[in-house]
This record gives C-alpha cells, structure tokens and sequence, in this order.
C-alpha cells in the first residue's frame, strides 16, 4: 500500500456524519466521587495522561460508566484522547464513537480532530455538542468516496512498526553502553550521610528571558516547570545561563522539580544550575541525584518557599564509602544496573511477543 499522503484522496466531512457525538453518561465533579480508589479511568479535561486525572472505583448508579473504544473531547480545553477501556467523567466531556474506531483508526483520527478543535476557546466560541456536530473534518477516502479507514488503520501500523524499529534498534545500543556496570549492594544496605547542597554542587543562575523576547528556535529553553524535562519552548536567544550536563532545580513554579540536561540549554531566573564539584558529572550520578533531591520536595509549600538560601542549606542523603565520602562509584553503577534490567526485560518481552 502506497502510505505517501500526498498520493491520497481526501474529502471534507461533517463530524455528525462521521461520529456518534454525544455528553457523558457520568460528569462527577471530584468532591462527589464517593469511591476514589480502584481500577477504572476517571476522564478529565486534562491534557496529560491520556486525560485520566486517576483511578476510581465503582460510583452511585445514578452515574453510569462510559464505554470505552471511544475519543473524548474536553470542553474549554480543546484536549482530544483515545479511550480503550470504560471509564468514568468529570464535567464537560464529549464523546465521539464510530463503529469502525479501534487503537490505529483513533490515532490517525485525533490530529485531525485537534486541527478542528483550535477554532474554540474558553471564551463565547467553546465546544459545544452543536458546534461538535457542525464541524467539518478532511479525511482519506475509499473508491465510494466514503472515509478509508482500513488506509487510516493501516498507515498507523506503518509508523508504529517503523518506529518500534528505531526504538529497539536504541535499546540494544543503549544496553551495549551500560551492560559493564559493576554488581553494588542494594540501598538498604548502603551506608549513607547527610550533605548540603552547596558544599557538593557548583550553584548558578539562570537568567530572565521573558515571552515577548524569545525568538523561535532550536535551543531548549528551560522554565520552572513539572514536566518534558523542563522545557518551556525552543528560542534561538542565547545568553549567560547556557549550560550542559547540569541539574536545572527549579526554586520557583513547581519547586524542587529537577531534570538532567545533557544538551545546551539556556535556563530561566527560577531555574538553578547544579554541577558537582568533586566529580565531572554524568547523566548517570545526576539520575541518582534527581532523585535525592526530589524526596525533599514535600516540606516546601506556599508558607515555605525553596528561595536560594534554603536550596544552598538543605541536606541530602548520599550513599558514603568507608572514608564517610560520597561514593561517586556506587551511585553510577546503581543506575546503570537498573538501567539494563529495565532495557533487557524490554527487550525480551518484545521478542517473546513478536
């Protein structure tokens, strides 16, 4: 099959004439869930996670449970996500069924999907169940000019398969780079000391770099945030807090949150770069390292802010040789342990299954 999208057909639909389009069965707000732990999705208007805020239990029957096999629309959000399984709601879910959805259909289907839903906003021209229905949506069509969704089931295999191929070709690599680590002893056994921040890592800046500012580009841009590992935006701007092969800590926004950044960088004023000082740094120690400093994240709210003075004074807990020193070695070869466990059960578990 010729998978080039420029060699296809395509046509204009009405979303109505393409998708059973209706609200959720469920729509309970958080504090009226009266069975918060369990096994079934609990659908938001979230955009990560698939929009599953999290688990729950089975609710009052006046709520019925969603279907699964379906596409979720968040109102206001605009945030579109497949739903294999039944699940449940919070406010202001859509849902979108079509008896020829499954896994792939639904992947080619939603990118297509968002394009349309950019159009809304939270303001007078959100996503209403009308405006859903009068959408209009460009699709691959069959010889009876009608949507080819065996082409869109079978272009998404196509790139699943091609990228399974880069992804194991990258394992098997990366096992060949960590598959020499030395056997250590598990952390409970592991003698450990208290250390500050400032007598281990050289501690510097970011700088200000504000939106109006930035100019597209290619160099991550590291903000205060909880998540893609820190990175807000790609600017070309460059400026003092240029750096690599750092800890960025963040002591504004979502504070303490870390991230290793192997590649140049520059990093935003609530971002502090951490570097060791005994040691060059690898991305292995500062893995570890990630996380020791992340345990100390529960102590620091909004009556207790993580400002400079704090971050230079706080002790973390380092796994120590005989000398009472931080065992550098140790450390490394910890997370290249797990690291290759990890891989090669990744490994195995594709090759048994294919």
């Amino acid at each position: 099959m010729d998978f080039n999208l420029s060699n296809i057909k395509w046509a204009e639909f009405v979303f109505e004439n393409i998708f059973t389009i209706c609200s959720t069965n469920s729509g309970i707000d958080k504090n009226k869930l009266n069975n918060s732990q369990g096994e079934i999705p609990y659908i938001t208007r979230t955009d990560k996670n698939n929009a599953i805020d999290f688990f729950i239990g089975v609710q009052n029957e006046k709520f019925k449970i969603n279907n699964g096999n379906v596409i979720t629309i968040g109102l206001d959000t605009q945030t579109v996500f497949y739903q294999p399984h039944s699940f449940y709601t919070g406010q202001n879910i859509q849902i979108l069924s079509n008896s020829n959805l499954n896994y792939y259909t639904s992947l080619f289907l939603i990118p297509l999907i968002k394009i349309q839903m950019e159009k809304f906003n939270w303001g007078g021209n959100g996503a209403t169940l009308t405006r859903l229905k009068r959408s209009k949506i460009i699709l691959p069509t069959n010889s009876n000019n009608l949507p080819n969704y065996t082409f869109m089931e079978q272009f998404m295999q196509h790139k699943e398969r091609e990228k399974l191929i880069k992804l194991i070709t990258y394992i098997n690599t990366r096992i060949e780079q960590v598959k020499n680590f030395k056997q250590v002893e598990p952390l409970a056994k592991k003698s450990w000391g208290e250390f500050f921040i400032e007598d281990i890592f050289h501690i510097n800046a970011g700088k200000r770099l504000t939106k109006a500012d930035m100019i597209k580009g290619e160099t991550p841009f590291i903000g205060a945030s909880d998540s893609n590992n820190g990175i807000t935006n790609f600017v070309s701007n460059t400026n003092s807090s240029l750096d690599s092969n750092i800890l960025g800590v963040n002591y504004n926004g979502s504070v303490v949150e870390n991230f290793y950044h192997p590649y140049k960088a520059i990093f935003s004023d609530d971002v502090k770069r951490l570097s060791l000082k005994e040691v060059e740094g690898s991305e292995f120690l500062y893995l570890f390292i990630k996380t020791m400093i992340l345990k100390q994240k529960s102590k620091f709210q909004y009556a207790y802010k993580f400002n400079e003075s704090r971050m230079l004074r706080q002790k973390l807990l380092f796994p120590i040789d005989k000398k009472g020193k931080i065992d550098y070695d140790y450390m490394e070869n910890y997370i290249k342990k797990i690291e290759y466990e990890k891989l090669t059960k990744y490994i195995e578990r594709k090759t048994t299954n294919a």
